[in-house]
């Protein structure tokens, strides 16, 4: 290869080889080298300062020195025939393979800064100093120069020369003279290997050295006030901060490679890496570890490495948390699984290791070493008690081979984060010291292929504990509330249709098992049972209604009913005696058919017989009164209102109780799920589509305050018909929960009229709680600002409140399946309405008012003449010129009575009857030309009269419904007695007479 140095560098090594004996080159040595420059530019330069100049030079020659330290140097190193064999041949060779690269970046960019000088230099009139590179890209060309740092360093740590030289040994023994021309100073007597480092180290060193002076040099030939004075300043300080810098890589690097001559081949095959760098060493000063043992404790950049014999113990400087100890020679490190403390003899070394151990921990959690030097940077000396990283748990216990990924507060998994388990477990979501706490989703998988069980919950120190939502692989969702891992309060438990037995349980749950009120459809069986569980089982009182209309009351134990109960047919046959167990008849009992017969005593069956008893049939009773047969209620007295949904008002009485904490909002109130979605099949898909607490910021303050500014009665029900229609406001998730119950007890199966009276008082009840939840949110409001909380309300006023305010507001809600147990319930009595209706509206106005015994004084005689525009000489017959003008007689009233099917409201399905009283009074007065005030005996067939033209379905089941939820304060009131009067019209066209009489004869 010939000597490196040619003579067109001869002068730079000159350069070089003043500061390579510690004497950096004066500016004077280098002015008088600009003579050097001849030639057709050498006026130009003249123009350009010395500095520049040198400059030029400086570069001209890093430049020529890299690209031979490529050519000798890299590229030979990189020419091993074939590729290494061994792990650690490999690493070498890959270190080797960044250096190059490196190395030919770091040529580039020196390349381009030479270009951007030669250019100054050329036309120093019209290129000012602000286009070197090396000022306005300083930070530019310094990254470059760490990454070649970094890469050589690397190298050194590991001896990756010395390998790479030790492959190609005769190569490089003859390269032996030609190193020792390339290196001054080198000796015959050192290794290939050593050669190599220094001539990797040495340029670079210079070329960092020299640009710190001469950028100073050029700092002082401008004014205070020129424009590139503070480039220059930067530039000069990168440069001088890089020479620091790359002293003391070299320094841990050299001393990271003396550290693995003193490790066993053992320990040095577990901790040599390319990336660690020792920073401190218990040999140099001394400490022990307490309570766990060391022999040798090493703090790399990255880890702190305990050795006891053979073993090693590596924390990663991520998750390690430095606190200061009572002792001064002493301080405690907090590791994910451990906790320790490092003892020194004096304060002096533990402020040391502690200062070392700190500013460790900061670099590593920055992911970038310190610049200029170690503890040196601008971040805070003192690391984040809070952050993220990665841990694999390897003590026993839950988390076992677990790896954690997320936040850590102290040595603990705090705050969001993922666990993920060998087993293909998998746990997203929040954390409080080192275990599950708020809302998390678990997916566990199943024997089966792609099998998953999804919990979607809340959890509380480790467990699922509040409201959560879960799809198993067995097709069946959980949605409702957890305690220690179990169900446990109120949940519904669903399987799909597709499932071999489908069923759907809601109610209340304990320890994981059915247990107090819920509700269950048995869809093989088709049937529901509502009532008490225990265990798991049905027990104690319980009605099961069937699909054919059957249902069932009586006392329930193990599954099966059991002592004396109840039967009600479809067509209200009642059966009262014992069942067996298959809820056929059995022993004593009394049959009562709908005709009045009875049939009294013992009853059985047997295979292929059906049913035989022996008894008596009385047929001398009369048939029932229809009123009796719809006393028929089932679950009345047996299942108290206030206490068969508690594991619903429960949470949210907690919830008011602890003060309305946004916390507890989703555990207690449950979240709120946009949409349905089917079980996940892979981890990576694993979510739950709800809308956080904290996508609503201070939205719990606001709905408080709100509250506080909407006390007034109209304000108030505004107020309240917006949260209840809002289904992420506290009572909107209650009133929503208590609707799901009410569909689940009385929709499909359940809608039997037998069932009317459970439904009638759930509903006034749940206008009650809710009447109390806003009690509850009102005083918590009131106790947030300070004010004095309102005294509770006395039994009378809160019955007026709940019908005047919060029933209104409720009933819609349930209206659908309530008013449907009303219509069957009231069907016959509607049936014969619906005929006595349908044979009135055949009579001409006059002929209806006659029928109806309405005293001729008080016919609206003007409303009974023919329209205006009746063709004249127009010889109709008599009952078409009735026909009509029929619609307009009392027309005002009976339109205001229609419009009672408008509105669900008991009270304004009152107001529209007063006002249609109203309208007939108005008429009758117009009719009169005075205020006539009509007795009952007039009212009652002129209200029969507006009845029939209304036509309104269903009247009997409007009025009961009114009856049974309009407010107490109406009863014995104008309200209670026009209602009364409604209720004897509706009796009245129910008779035979009105359902049986025809038109007479034309």
């Amino acid at each position: 290869m010939g000597s490196l140095l040619s003579s067109e560098v001869g002068w730079s090594w000159a350069f070089w080889a003043c500061s390579l004996r510690g004497h950096p080159a004066p500016m004077a040595a280098i002015r008088s080298n600009l003579a050097w420059f001849s030639g057709p530019e050498s006026g130009t330069l003249a123009m350009c300062s010395p500095e520049e100049a040198a400059l030029l030079r400086l570069e001209e020659v890093f430049s020529a020195t890299l690209a031979r330290i490529n050519s000798f140097v890299l590229q030979p190193l990189l020419e091993a025939a074939p590729e290494p064999s061994d792990p650690w041949g490999r690493e070498c060779l890959q270190l080797l393979q960044q250096l190059h690269r490196s190395s030919q970046q770091l040529w580039e960019v020196t390349e381009e800064s030479l270009h951007s000088l030669q250019e100054r230099l050329r036309h120093p009139d019209s290129i000012s100093l602000e286009s070197l590179l090396l000022l306005h890209s300083a930070d530019r060309v310094l990254q470059v120069h760490l990454e070649y740092i970094e890469s050589y360093t690397s190298c050194v740590a590991v001896q990756a020369f010395q390998k790479a030289v030790k492959r190609r040994s005769e190569y490089w023994q003859g390269q032996r003279k030609a190193l020792q021309q390339f290196l001054s100073g080198m000796s015959s007597e050192g290794s290939v290997g050593t050669a190599l480092v220094q001539a990797l180290r040495q340029p670079l060193t210079h070329h960092v050295q020299q640009c710190v002076l001469l950028l100073l040099s050029l700092r002082d030939t401008v004014g205070e006030s020129h424009p590139t004075r503070e480039l220059l300043v930067h530039a000069a300080t990168v440069f001088g901060n890089l020479q620091s810098f790359t002293r003391q890589e070299l320094e841990q690097a050299m001393a990271t490679q003396a550290l693995w001559h003193t490790l066993s081949s053992r320990l040095r095959d577990v901790l040599c890496t390319p990336a660690h760098r020792l920073l401190q060493d218990s040999q140099d000063i001394p400490v022990t570890v307490t309570p766990l043992r060391a022999e040798r404790v090493l703090l790399f950049d990255d880890a702190l490495v305990l050795l006891q014999g053979h073993s090693v113990h590596t924390f990663d400087l991520k998750l390690v948390w430095v606190e200061p100890g009572q002792d001064g020679c002493m301080f405690h490190l907090l590791t994910p699984e451990e906790e320790f403390s490092l003892c020194s003899k004096d304060p002096q070394g533990r402020v040391a290791w502690q200062r070392k151990v700190t500013q460790a921990v900061c670099q590593t959690l920055r992911g970038k070493k310190d610049f200029p030097v170690l503890g040196a940077g601008l971040e805070p000396s003192e690391p984040p008690t809070c952050r993220c990283g990665a841990y694999t748990f390897r003590a026993e216990g839950r988390f076992s081979q677990a790896t954690y990924e997320g936040e850590w507060y102290g040595g603990r998994p705090h705050g969001k984060g993922t666990l993920k388990w060998p087993d293909g477990r998998n746990h997203v979501g929040d954390f409080c010291q080192g275990l599950e706490h708020g809302f998390g989703i678990r997916l566990v998988p199943q024997a089966s292929e792609d099998k998953f069980d999804c919990y979607k919950c809340h959890w509380r120190e480790g467990s699922m504990c509040g409201y959560g939502i879960c799809e198993y692989s067995t097709s069946e969702v959980y949605k409702g509330y957890f305690q220690e891992g179990l169900r446990h309060g109120f949940g519904v438990l669903e399987s799909t249709p597709q499932t071999p037995q489908p069923c759907r349980y809601t109610g209340h749950w304990e320890r994981g098992q059915r247990s107090g009120y819920g509700v269950q459809d048995d869809g093989d069986r088709g049937e529901r049972y509502i009532g008490m569980w225990q265990a798991d089982q049905r027990h104690g009182p319980g009605v099961v209604v069937t699909q054919a209309g059957v249902c069932y009351q009586g006392t329930f134990q193990a599954d099966k009913m059991v002592g004396p109960g109840i039967l009600l047919s479809e067509d209200d046959s009642l059966y009262e005696g014992t069942f067996a167990r298959d809820l056929t008849f059995v022993g004593k009992g009394k049959v009562t058919f709908p005709n009045g017969f009875t049939l009294e005593g013992s009853f059985g069956s047997g295979a292929g017989r059906g049913l035989h008893t022996q008894g008596v049939l009385d047929t001398a009773a009369l048939p029932p009164d229809p009123g009796s047969t719809r006393k028929r209620q089932l679950g009345l007295g047996v299942f108290p209102v206030e206490s068969r949904w508690q594991g619903v008002y429960g949470p949210f009485q907690d919830f008011v109780q602890a003060g309305c904490p946004g916390d507890l909002q989703e555990a207690l109130l449950g979240f709120h799920v946009q949409s349905s979605r089917e079980l996940r099949k892979s981890q990576e898909y694993l979510c739950c589509e709800r809308t956080h607490p904290e996508d609503h910021a201070g939205r719990m303050e606001d709905i408080l305050e709100e509250l506080l500014q909407h006390r007034a009665p109209e304000a108030l029900q505004q107020c309240l018909r917006k949260a209840l229609s809002n289904s992420l406001h506290p009572l909107g998730k209650l009133l929503r929960t208590l609707m799901l119950t009410f569909q689940a007890t009385y929709s499909g199966i359940g809608a039997n009229k037998h069932l009317q009276g459970l439904a009638q008082e759930e509903v006034k009840q749940h206008a009650q709680e809710l009447w109390a939840a806003y009690r509850g949110l009102l005083q918590v409001a009131l106790q947030c600002k300070g004010q004095v909380p309102e005294e509770d309300q006395d039994a009378e006023t809160r019955d007026l409140q709940v019908h005047r305010l919060m029933l209104p507001l409720v009933l819609p809600s349930f209206y659908s399946e309530l008013f449907t147990l009303y219509l069957l319930l009231h069907e016959r009595e509607d049936s014969l309405y619906s005929q006595g209706i349908a044979n009135l509206s055949l009579f001409p106005d006059t002929k209806l008012l006659e029928f109806l015994d309405v005293q001729k004084h008080l016919w609206p005689l003007k409303d009974l003449t023919l329209t205006t525009n009746q063709p004249p000489g127009d010889h109709l017959p008599h009952f078409t010129r009735y026909s009509l003008v029929r619609d307009k007689c009392f027309l005002s009233a009976t339109e205001c009575l229609q419009k009672m099917i408008t509105t669900v409201d008991p009270r304004e399905k009152l107001e529209v009857l007063e006002r249609t009283y109203g309208e007939i009074e108005a008429t009758v007065s117009r009719m009169l030309g005075q205020e006539h005030n009509l007795p009952m005996d007039d009212l009652l067939p002129l209200l029969i009269y507006v009845v029939s033209r209304a036509q309104i379905q269903h009247l009997g089941a409007e009025i009961h419904l009114i009856r049974d939820m309009m407010a107490p304060i109406h009863t014995g009131g104008l309200y209670d007695f026009l209602l009364t009067a409604l209720e004897s019209c509706y009796e009245h066209i129910q008779k035979e007479d009105m359902r049986l009489h025809r038109l007479p004869s034309r």
